[in-house]
């Protein structure tokens, strides 16, 4: 049931879940006030491995960083251990900073004269094997898989001539030639008469050298972690690569650009197989772009993938080798997902309205049921087993509709915004301006539409009256709407920001944690 005040009360059997009370956990790279931030300490890529013990981030200036999750091992053990402690076992994650590398440089394309920046687009982790790390990196030409292991540290323990009993001059000499300081000549010989010199840098004590020794190289019980580039997918893509998404077989993934997808396996990195080319003979016949691409997280033969008319295609790679032929896709059974488009009164079509459709990003939830697209406007969730339509429409930006004209004159209505799913897939969340994300609660029935700001006082520009979900206008759709106007604009009406955004951010694959990049800063949040 839901409290007269908005305020979180146990849901009732069979109802919605209670709205998820959000705290500020941790934030890395805060800045001080006034602080300029470097364009190359950007982030521009978050990722959550599979269980959610590592986190990794990239950033413009091409690097990869890692985390690692550090409250399971404080408090690590069997069951029955941590029975017999006293603090609690339900701890949020807390990371902490564990390595970095360099994964991209930029690089300069001579035989099309294109410079290619060294930003990470996206990153995409790999399964596990002998306590190693395996993740996929990619700018926007070149896909680089490594793997990130901690290696014990080889020292040298003996470089020195082994210790000799008397010699001819009864002198006995230590482990080492003896390092203090001889007294120069003006002409650079020596008053020491003891040493005799063969050269300007070999030296010898009067009576020979005893024997010597070989250096011995020992292993230590100290470690570092090394970051190995395994493979480069190189020289596949003839535009900017926008996705990766790596396979529930372990063995391959795919990259996609604006007009193609690519599948490679892992372990092959000078060819791949081109599965989906929309460009046309005329280029001026072309009408959309790929988008994203995401491979289903249990089904390793099923593939969506978005465009820039906003629909979504659910293809099956046992259907067909290629799938380019537009006028063939139904006879491939491939399953078309397509955008849900309201009832607009005649005329109430403009020039942005394929603008803003453009879907930026699809994620499919943790069973691969649903799938959640983001376009400029809203999030939308649809039922792979139901192509009418979304079963759900969550409103983040209908209160810019009357700017668009000016956020296309500055270029913001092309801002590219992530999109991610709760590991129980009761909740979605996307980003916003003004270093803002939404948190949206996908039960029917639910209100739960809560907006937090990146900082250390998240609740700091929430709304406090939620926005009602409101009717839908078919019934074929049975589309849901949440959120509203009121509820992206703060209590004063000021207006926000359009200079800082939240692009990029992830939801932890089992516990109720949000990681999110505003600017050079990683702010983590838990409910």
């Amino acid at each position: 049931m839901k409290g007269g005040d908005g305020g979180d009360v146990a849901a009732a059997p069979g109802g919605p879940p209670p709205s998820l009370d959000w705290k500020f956990s941790q934030v890395f790279g805060e800045r001080t006030a006034g602080e300029e931030v470097q364009e190359a300490d950007i982030i521009s890529a978050i990722e959550f491995d599979k269980s959610g013990d590592h986190l990794a981030t990239g950033d413009r200036g091409g690097r990869v960083v890692l985390f690692e999750r550090t409250d399971k091992k404080e408090h690590g053990g069997n069951r029955r251990d941590l029975e017999k402690t006293d603090y609690s076992i339900s701890r949020h994650p807390e990371f902490r900073y564990k390595t970095e590398f360099q994964s991209h440089e930029p690089e300069f394309d001579y035989l099309k004269s294109l410079e290619i920046e060294e930003k990470i687009n996206k990153i995409r982790w790999c399964q596990t094997a002998n306590g190693a790390l395996f993740l996929l990196s990619t700018n926007d030409k070149t896909i680089k898989y490594w793997k990130v292991q901690e290696k014990k540290i080889k020292k040298v323990a003996e470089i020195s001539m082994e210790p000799s009993k008397a010699t001819g001059n009864g002198n006995v000499y230590g482990s080492t030639v003896a390092s203090t300081p001889k007294p120069h000549l003006a002409n650079g010989g020596y008053t020491d008469k003891s040493y005799t010199s063969l050269g300007n840098d070999l030296l010898f004590p009067k009576g020979g050298i005893p024997s010597l020794r070989l250096p011995v190289v020992i292993t230590s019980n100290e470690t570092n972690l090394v970051a190995r580039c395994r493979r480069v997918y190189a020289h596949a893509h003839d535009y900017h690569i926008n996705s990766i998404s790596n396979n529930s077989d372990g063995e391959t993934f795919v990259s996609a650009d604006d007009l193609r997808i690519n599948l490679w396996n892992l372990e092959i990195s000078n060819q791949s197989f081109n599965i989906v080319d929309v460009k046309p003979a005329n280029m001026e016949d072309l009408t959309e772009v790929i988008t994203s691409a995401e491979f289903h997280p249990n089904h390793c033969q099923t593939l969506a993938y978005s465009s820039s008319k906003g629909s979504i295609r659910l293809i099956d790679l046992r259907q067909s080798a290629l799938c380019d032929k537009h006028s063939k896709l139904r006879q491939q059974s491939i399953v078309f997902l397509y955008r849900f488009v309201e009832q607009e009164a005649p005329g109430s079509r403009s020039f942005f309205t394929e603008i803003i459709a453009s879907v930026s990003d699809i994620k499919f939830g943790r069973d691969g049921r649903y799938i959640l697209s983001r376009d400029y406007m809203t999030l939308k969730l649809w039922d792979i087993n139901m192509d009418s339509g979304p079963v759900s429409t969550f409103q983040v930006h209908e209160y810019l509709r009357p700017k668009l004209c000016d956020l296309y004159e500055n270029d913001s209505i092309f801002d590219k915004f992530e999109c991610c799913l709760s590991g129980d897939g009761q909740r979605v969340a996307t980003g916003s301006y003004s270093n803002l994300f939404r948190v949206f609660g996908r039960h029917p029935g639910t209100t739960e539409s809560t907006t937090l700001e990146a900082s250390k006082n998240p609740m700091r520009r929430q709304v406090q009256t939620p926005s009602r979900p409101s009717r839908s206008l078919s019934s074929i759709t049975r589309a849901v709407r949440r959120g509203g106007e009121s509820s992206s604009v703060d209590a004063n009406g000021n207006s926000f920001d359009f200079s800082t955004k939240l692009l990029h951010l992830a939801w932890h694959p089992t516990e109720n944690s949000i990681a999110c990049a505003a600017a050079n800063s990683l702010y983590m949040y838990y409910a």
